[in-house]
């Protein structure tokens, strides 16, 4: 069970991270928040609405003392136009771009093509510091179904008060020495269908679901590429996602299928941090492009971003009821679309 939670959960990690070189970005001096940022804005907002997805697979709630182990996996699917960012000139004073193109993939892009940047600062006193790193592509074409996975293993429970409270929870697991990464999540699911007189005789059930998710993704940078203009010293790549759901529910339960929607609303932070000490080399130019020598400039923890994600969501799915084996689906219509699948196994 360990290496299937590992395999969620970090298949996703290793791709943001050690795939990419994101260190060389520095380079680009005050540009690189900016730069950064828009880089990999869609796989932050996509894995926060997955994060949000696969709590509920019916709107009725256990019995006292009931419960059910789920195992599943979300997928949220980036839109086409967020696959690439516009590069406006104007927004970056260091930068340009080889034959003046005005897109650039993001991290969630198919293309792999790697795109080289170059830099140039004023130094004051006519001369420049420059240098050229390579923007690196996309890495959609490495994960399942080009789309951003979170995990969504999780256990219910059956409270008094027909209220289930559930808890999502995969340790801090660590991979290939270099990354760690671990989930925590809370959430209250309390049946509303008793307070409506005759609708609790039927197979209809309403209820109405928060839930709060805790992520956190550690990645200790390698100076690997001797060859970059980027010393790294202590270098390690922080991202911590926060995220909550509110929904409304409702299912028709039979014995052997249940057909379940929901209606609600997502929110989303992460910060992304990029912590140790960075020297980055430049050439020292004159006006006429020549080169005089080259210098070594020091920074230290360079890099901490805000991303967010908000927005309302609407649910369909059904579930296969097997006895306590259950096997469901479902579809999140939203800002990137989520797709929900697992198995479960519940009692009472």
């Amino acid at each position: 069970m360990k290496k299937l939670f590992t395999s969620i959960l970090v298949i996703f990690s290793i791709q943001l991270c050690k795939a990419q070189e994101l260190e060389t970005i520095l380079l680009a001096a005050d540009d690189a928040s900016l730069l950064t940022q828009n880089y990999l804005s869609p796989a932050m907002e996509g894995l926060m609405y997955s994060m949000n997805g696969g709590w509920a697979t019916t709107a009725k709630v256990h019995k006292k003392f009931g419960f059910d182990i789920t195992i599943g996996a979300n997928l949220s699917f980036v839109p086409d136009e967020a696959q690439f960012f516009d590069f406006i000139p104007d927004q970056y004073e260091f930068l340009t771009l080889p034959n003046d193109e005005d897109q650039l993939p993001t991290i969630m892009s198919e293309d792999d093509v790697e795109t080289t940047i170059d830099i140039s600062i004023p130094v004051g006193d006519g001369t420049f510091k420059v240098a050229s790193f390579d923007m690196p592509g996309g890495i959609a074409g490495d994960l399942p179904a080009s789309a951003v996975p979170a995990p969504g293993v999780q256990v219910g429970f059956g409270l008094p008060f027909k209220t289930d409270i559930k808890a999502r929870y995969v340790p801090n697991l660590a991979f290939d020495e270099d990354i760690e990464s671990g989930l925590v999540g809370f959430g209250l699911q309390h049946d509303l269908t008793q307070y409506l007189g005759p609708l609790d005789n039927l197979p209809l059930s309403i209820s109405i679901l928060g839930a709060f998710t805790n992520m956190t993704v550690t990645y200790d940078i390698e100076d690997d590429n001797i060859t970059d203009d980027v010393t790294v010293s202590n270098g390690e790549l922080e991202f911590k996602m926060n995220t909550w759901t509110v929904q409304a529910l409702a299912s028709l339960d039979f014995k052997i299928i249940t057909f379940y929607g929901s209606l609600g609303y997502n929110s989303g932070k992460t910060t992304a941090k990029m912590k140790g000490d960075y020297t980055l080399t430049y050439d020292i130019e004159d006006g006429s492009g020549n080169q005089i020598e080259t210098v070594d400039e020091t920074i230290s923890d360079p890099i901490n971003l805000d991303f967010e994600a908000n927005g309302m969501r609407a649910t369909l799915g059904t579930r296969l009821n097997l006895a306590f084996f259950k096997i469901f689906a479902d579809y999140t219509f939203q800002e990137y679309n989520t797709a929900s699948v697992g198995i479960a196994f519940s009692f009472r």
